[in-house]
């Protein structure tokens, strides 16, 4: 329960699961064996008492660059026991941005994955000021301490830190999709919120289910869909180490029958247009969502057509940590984002900060309870993003007759073409209902003129070649589907299209 005086995330999550049966139900299937609630509860004890035994104090840092496995949830939820504040980071940087986040963070102790060695191995070798231990799930070299030994040498921690439900809990760096990542301050009390607000009333997450996530723990999206929310019920979660590639993703669906999937556009478009696509038989979905980027409608339609399951696309962001607007079961709109999750508010504002009219393109602004504290060592993007109450998402949206809200962009991807603004996700999303198109993405271009016009970024479908009959195809497909001043007048075909680690585009490499 959370409460001014006392509130702990992780006692909150660990404890509601140690009562009757449910202690000895499944938590964690990852790539190496099975973990019950017990097992978890105790090996996170066992963590937090190592923390105290390596001189970590409450409210210091470390920082977690591991792959999705039973070590994750341990090192993360037996560092909020004790009052130290776990620093997510994705898997795929480099040592530059990992050396800026050890140095920005402060972090005590560094707990990274065997294999991400090689890439912090220069930072280890100059050594921080402030890193004073390496600790390593898997083989520790000299100078490095290994997970197992840390654990085994370590009697389970029952008590809690005295925390509250503002203290600071967690950080997560965002993904960087529009320049360096911020370390974004989470509190407490958020993880639970977001379980309550969107996981039991949106997905109707139960304790009967199985669920995956394509995306990492790392990630906002992913640390609900595979820690808070099926810990908030006790449910069980499959934990997949590798990158989440069809195949890959198609194992998991198969042999572990998970019933409720998390992915992103990009790996549902790459599924969809695998030829090993499981039947629906060969599967036991009952929950599939979509966040990252827009959902086009012509990717929901299909999966739905194929497996007899809807998709639920959603945005959520690192600030306010999990999905806010969604599409709902039993009312889902594909082109459209649905509608806000009950507990949250949206607006849409135009560079006055005045409310736009319904049908009209505004910059999104959400209100909600599990908001991010702040950007750590950062006042002025923090008030920047953070105004009063209201957090300003960076994502144009327009309220569509029905009372939908349909994504348009992120604000500095929008386009003014001949006076109108144009969205950029508005013209991908008519380019990829052309058979031969698997991915898109559009930017704005200047012409000989120097007015700006839409340029489109193609990735053709395996076996499709590109040619000068197609490109002019593909120009006339989307005049046959936009207004004429929408079209892309330049169409460059690509293998692959720049992305973040979470899968969104970054625009900002295509149009450099």
């Amino acid at each position: 329960m959370i409460t001014s005086n006392y509130y702990n995330a992780a006692a909150d999550l660990l404890q509601r699961n140690l009562r009757g049966d449910r202690a000895n139900k499944i938590a964690y299937i990852d790539d190496v064996g099975s973990y019950a609630y017990r097992e978890l509860a105790d090996r996170a004890g066992r963590f937090a008492n190592s923390l105290k035994r390596l001189g970590v104090a409450p409210e210091q840092r470390i920082l977690l660059a591991l792959h999705d496995g039973i070590d994750f949830p341990v090192a993360f939820l037996g560092a909020i026991q004790a009052g130290v504040v776990p620093v997510c980071v994705n898997t795929l940087l480099t040592t530059q941005d990992y050396d800026y986040m050890l140095q920005d963070s402060r972090a005590r102790v560094l707990i990274v994955s065997e294999a991400l060695l090689p890439v912090f191995a220069p930072i280890l070798e100059k050594g921080l000021p402030h890193l004073r231990h390496c600790v390593v799930p898997g083989t520790a070299d000299v100078g490095q301490t290994a997970f197992a030994t840390l654990l085994n040498e370590s009697e389970t921690e029952k008590s809690f830190a005295a925390t509250t439900a503002d203290d600071m809990c967690f950080w997560l760096y965002s993904s960087g999709s529009t320049g360096a990542p911020k370390g974004t301050v989470h509190a407490h009390s958020s993880l639970v919120q977001s379980a309550d607000l969107y996981a039991k009333p949106i997905l109707g997450i139960h304790e009967d289910d199985v669920v995956f996530s394509a995306a990492k723990l790392f990630f906002a999206y992913g640390l609900g869909n595979g820690l808070s929310f099926p810990l908030s019920v006790g449910a069980t979660t499959i934990l997949m180490a590798e990158r989440p590639t069809p195949a890959a993703v198609f194992a998991r669906l198969t042999k572990r029958s998970p019933t409720i999937f998390y992915g992103v556009p990009t790996l549902y478009a790459a599924m969809l247009a695998s030829p090993d696509l499981p039947r629906a038989d060969a599967v036991k979905l009952r929950r599939c969502t979509s966040a990252g980027e827009a959902l086009p409608k012509e990717l929901g339609e299909r999966w739905q057509r194929h497996f007899g399951v809807d998709i639920l696309d959603g945005i959520g962001s690192t600030e306010m940590l999990h999905i806010f607007m969604s599409n709902q079961p039993e009312n889902v709109r594909y082109g459209t984002t649905g509608l806000a999750v009950p507990g949250y508010e949206i607006r849409l504002v135009n560079d006055h900060g005045e409310r736009v009219k319904q049908g009209e393109i505004g910059d999104m602004q959400v209100k909600g309870p599990t908001r991010a504290i702040m950007y750590w060592n950062n006042r002025e993007r923090s008030h920047q993003t953070f105004s009063g109450e209201w957090t300003n998402s960076g994502d144009k949206y327009l309220l569509d007759e029905a009372g939908y809200y349909v994504y348009c962009g992120r604000s500095d991807d929008m386009l003014k073409v001949s006076g109108q603004y144009v969205s950029p996700v508005e013209v991908e999303a008519a380019l990829v209902t052309h058979e031969a198109v698997l991915e898109a993405a559009v930017v704005g271009k200047a012409d000989e003129d120097q007015l700006i016009k839409p340029k489109a970024f193609v990735v053709l479908k395996a076996g499709v070649a590109e040619s000068d009959a197609l490109f002019d195809n593909l120009k006339q497909h989307v005049k046959g589907k936009l207004a004429p001043f929408k079209y892309p007048r330049w169409i460059e075909f690509v293998t692959e299209l720049p992305k973040t680690a979470t899968g969104k585009i970054q625009r900002f490499k295509l149009r450099a």
